[in-house]
């Protein structure tokens, strides 16, 4: 037996298969393909790799594969699994023989399984599932993951033994203790959730379809009460008579006693929670609805049991101080579950201070950003920091880059079919880094400023919207991209130019008897100030790049940016007779607010111009 290992150690993957396996095994790193590896509430915690045989290599398995990986985030609800997807595309789940251990001299979390497939390989959290089997005589079952909830199956609750799956999702929303994000995310999209006291752990129950509940089922969920009980019913009920005057209220807009009955739902609960309505949303084809005609009771510990009579695919029990109408209750269902998946992100661009052209593009949780920014700082990025409002982004999606402005990526510069080659991909337990080289456009631009402008626009592409092409995750379709989810400015320091030259070394001399004749417009540049030499240039009408131009040749000398403004204007000239270009300038000088140095210019080209044919 022998181990191979990849060249960079804290990335390595070890692969222990038989003698001679190095000769045809090649592993390499697939990063760029990491938005494919993940679906679903799956999180990447591992680099990708890929494994292959080289060629048609005879080749036995089984293969030890050892990837390590890091998780930060771990709890009852989540477990760890090596994603294999082979060459024709196919997923497969291997559950790792141990995720601690010691290889190539480094003891950490290490994912070691055996294969029977090669191809890209990965290290994902996902949910845990627990599966079951339900025998006739029934079963009381308490989850692994969360004692508290227990599933009660009567005996002949089905026909015949049946195969069951739980899987579960934590719980999502809560006053106290509360999840702060995805509360402030629910909140703010809209008041009517601030009645929400608390939700039960969302259940994802899978029964057979061909087996229909002959019994009920119980199911013991977590649905803690609100802690700040200050309501009082008899003052409700009050209030409701007041603004209903009088009249029959709908079924959601009357208290608990007279609710019930609407709802066919029978609540059986303490004085402590009389004052709060319990909601069971149920969903069936990924349809949420509330279930009606259930009975519900509270129990201590805040431990509340509902009695199912039908099978459905996901189970929510939901507190609430007030009661909602149902389109809301169905919509706050299907937004807790996105935003179980949606994180508040922020990007970040900075650089160090002594490489301004390598810039650092990073995808950070907001919640982690003072954390995250400070162990920039301990690794030298000191630099302007550029950073984003906050960017809703789920698992495997990606930022795509585009430039604008005089700065772009050296890998953009020659990119003529405008495809965005800078992305950055998304994963919560990863670090989301990319380093991106910069550079000028136009080294002539931006000439009234000490730096180079633009600007990183950044274009959020969903990880469903990428498919496979070739080796790599395409954009299905350009269209898709849509408007820039961001834009952050970028400047780049302009490189020092010698301007110690001569000027006879840049500038053709014109011979004395041609017209505007290289005397003469050294006369005249002495003559003019910085403010005239500015508006001269707009009544030559001479473009800005090549005003640019002439102030870096030309160096801090105003004489000497003024002849080049001249010289420069007089070189585009087409063929003309020697009085008209002087008429032409003069006409110039006049609108710049110079007439005298007009009038003087003519008579001075009038007599060289007589010098001249006199010679």
């Amino acid at each position: 037996m022998e181990d191979i290992q990849s060249q960079h150690v804290p990335d390595a993957c070890f692969i222990r298969a038989p003698l001679g396996a190095a000769e045809v095994l090649s592993c390499e790193m697939a990063d760029a393909l990491s938005c494919l590896m993940v679906t679903g509430a799956e999180e990447l915690v591992s680099r990708v790799i890929r494994v292959k045989v080289q060629g048609r290599a005879n080749f036995h398995f089984p293969v030890t594969l050892v990837v390590p990986f890091c998780a930060r985030y771990r709890g009852n609800y989540r477990d760890v699994a090596v994603k294999i997807i082979d060459e024709e595309r196919r997923a497969s789940y291997v559950t790792p023989a141990t995720t601690e251990g010691t290889y190539g001299g480094q003891r950490g979390s290490f994912a070691e399984v055996r294969v029977y497939a090669l191809g890209l390989c990965a290290v994902v959290s996902r949910l845990k599932r627990e599966n079951y089997t339900v025998p006739r005589r029934g079963l009381s079952l308490k989850l692994a993951m969360d004692p508290r909830i227990c599933l009660n199956y009567l005996p002949g609750a089905f026909a015949a033994p049946v195969m069951a799956q739980t899987k579960l999702l934590p719980r999502l929303l809560q006053i106290q203790p509360v999840d702060t994000v995805l509360l402030a995310a629910v909140k703010s999209r809209s008041d009517v959730y601030y009645l929400v006291a608390s939700t039960s752990p969302l259940l994802y129950l899978t029964h057979p379809s061909s087996q229909p509940l002959r019994r009920p089922l119980t199911v013991t969920l977590p649905c803690p009460p609100n802690p700040e009980r200050k309501r009082d019913v008899r003052g409700q009920e009050k209030q409701t008579e007041h603004h209903h005057g009088g009249r029959v209220a709908p079924a959601w807009d009357q208290p608990a006693s007279n609710r019930v009955r609407e709802f066919g739902a029978t609540l059986k609960s303490p004085k402590e929670t009389a004052n709060e309505l319990l909601i069971v949303l149920v969903s069936r084809d990924k349809q949420w609805s509330v279930l009606e005609k259930v009975t519900v009771r509270n129990l201590q510990n805040g431990l509340v049991s509902v009695e199912l009579t039908e099978n459905f695919d996901r189970l929510l029990l939901v507190r609430l101080l007030s009661p909602l109408q149902p389109p809301h209750l169905t919509s706050l269902a299907e937004r807790l579950e996105e935003s179980v998946g949606c994180h508040a992100v922020t990007v970040v661009l900075q650089r160090r201070r002594d490489d301004p052209h390598t810039a650092l593009v990073a995808a950070m949780l907001s919640r982690d950003l003072s954390w995250e920014l400070n162990k920039l700082r301990a690794q030298g990025y000191g630099g302007p920091l550029e950073a984003s409002s906050d960017i809703s982004m789920s698992e495997g999606d990606q930022l795509l880059l585009r430039f604008s402005g005089n700065i772009t990526s050296t890998r953009s510069q020659n990119n003529r079919n405008d495809v965005p080659h800078e992305r950055l991909t998304f994963h919560t337990q990863r670090t989301n880094h990319l380093l991106v080289q910069l550079t000028e456009v136009d080294p002539f631009g931006n000439y009234s400023s000490p730096h180079y402008k633009g600007a990183a626009m950044f274009y959020k592409v969903n990880s469903v919207q990428l498919e496979w092409r070739g080796d790599g995750a395409v954009l299905m379709d350009m269209k898709l991209l849509g408007d820039p989810v961001c834009a952050l400015s970028l400047t780049l320091p302009k490189k020092v130019r010698s301007v110690n030259r001569p000027v006879t070394a840049r500038v053709k001399l014109c011979e004395e008897t041609d017209s505007l004749s290289d005397s003469l417009l050294l006369w005249l540049a002495g003559e003019l100030s910085e403010e005239e030499v500015a508006v001269l240039v707009l009544s030559l009408r001479l473009r800005r790049s090549v005003a640019q131009l002439v102030r870096l040749r030309a160096g801090d000398s105003l004489t000497s940016q003024a002849f080049h403004v001249l010289a420069t204007w007089r070189r585009g000239l087409p063929a003309a007779p020697h009085q008209l270009k002087a008429s032409q300038l003069a006409r110039c000088l006049a609108k710049s607010g110079r007439p005298d140095l007009a009038r003087e210019l003519l008579l001075r080209q009038a007599a060289a111009t007589r010098q001249g044919s006199m010679t």
